[in-house]
């Protein structure tokens, strides 16, 4: 994390999954970038930065008989237009809600982040639905799909939240419109539950 910011990646949020669906641990990293250009520079410089290097060698050096992790995977994603920076949250959640909804092809999925800008996004923001981000994926797993993140003081604010959306009227005029349909443009969802480590900066 101190390399990035170095490299110019000013905040870097780290978390842990609550409920991971398999018995180790899983982490998650958020690293914002401003373009795919400097995205490109950091990863390229990245393993070249000497403190770095220094700094993690004991982990740059495990032997494949003893790892330090299972595998990395790694989504690119594209800020939305209605939100085009990450956003770091007022005060000190200790819940963060990711979620990824996952579309049948390409259309359907732009049809999803046209329903988020249209409106979506707003009626988050009003109900207590706090976003830290949302983006498109251009490369990564189980594509298409949109990913976004919620962040609360404790569950019992996520779960008030969720509930005030649910109950929202402007919310059941926007799904109301046909063609937002969850049917016919959202294929799956996947919901996790992450704690912040206390290194996150986001």
């Amino acid at each position: 994390m101190p390399s990035l910011n170095r490299l110019g990646v000013k905040a870097v949020g780290a978390y842990r999954e609550q409920l991971p669906a398999a018995d180790s641990a899983v982490y998650y990293t958020l690293a914002p970038y401003g373009s795919a250009e400097q995205w490109a520079m950091v990863s390229s410089e990245l393993h070249g930065d000497r403190e770095y290097q220094t700094a993690g060698a004991s982990y740059l050096a495990a032997q494949a008989t003893d790892p330090i992790y299972e595998r990395i995977e790694s989504s690119l994603l594209r800020a939305f237009e209605t939100m085009p920076k990450a956003e770091k949250p007022t005060g000190k959640p200790q819940v963060y809600n990711l979620r990824i909804y996952e579309s049948h092809n390409e259309a359907a999925g732009q049809k999803k982040i046209e329903m988020f800008n249209q409106g979506e996004i707003a009626i988050f923001r009003r109900v207590g639905l706090n976003p830290v981000f949302f983006g498109e994926a251009l490369a990564g797993p189980r594509m298409p799909n949109l990913t976004y993140m919620l962040a609360f003081e404790n569950d019992k604010a996520r779960t008030d939240a969720w509930g005030a959306f649910r109950a929202d009227p402007e919310w059941h005029k926007l799904r109301a419109v046909p063609e937002y349909e969850d049917k016919r443009i959202v294929s799956g969802i996947r919901n996790m539950l992450l704690s912040p480590l206390r290194c996150s900066q986001i």
